[in-house]
């Protein structure tokens, strides 16, 4: 990990251990762990956004093979956290699934002492 993190709270780097094992494995008690049921994803597919909601995404991740089912490699890194409060952060992270180089912007808010995903902004920036 790159990113200078003797300052950001381990929680936020547990939470991002986390979800990228939910990406790579879809393990769907943590899924629930990691995005806040509140949350929604963004991209953009062909010049238009695409917006998930929360139960969107769990049924769809929940129905597909996993990375890890098709025997990719978890290739995941941390490349930017900004803590902006103890409430509140924002990390960018970069992994690889189903052939395409992912970049995603995770801001992350810290309710009742626990640290979740409230919005993911995606996209694929790469193939290998």
């Amino acid at each position: 990990m790159n990113p200078e993190t003797s300052s950001i709270d381990v929680g936020i780097i547990k939470l991002l251990d986390d979800y990228f094992e939910v990406i790579h494995a879809q393990d769907m008690d943590l899924f629930d762990q990691v995005f806040h049921s509140d949350c929604c994803l963004y991209s953009n597919a062909e010049e238009k956004t695409v917006l998930r909601p929360y139960a969107l995404y769990r049924e769809q991740v929940a129905n597909r093979k996993s990375p890890k089912e098709l025997g990719n490699p978890r290739r995941d890194e941390i490349l930017m956290i900004d803590q902006l409060s103890d409430t509140m952060a924002v990390a960018k992270v970069q992994l690889q699934m189903f052939g395409g180089i992912m970049q995603d912007y995770l801001n992350l808010i810290k309710l009742d002492g626990k640290w979740w995903i409230i919005a993911k902004l995606y996209q694929q920036v790469g193939s290998y």
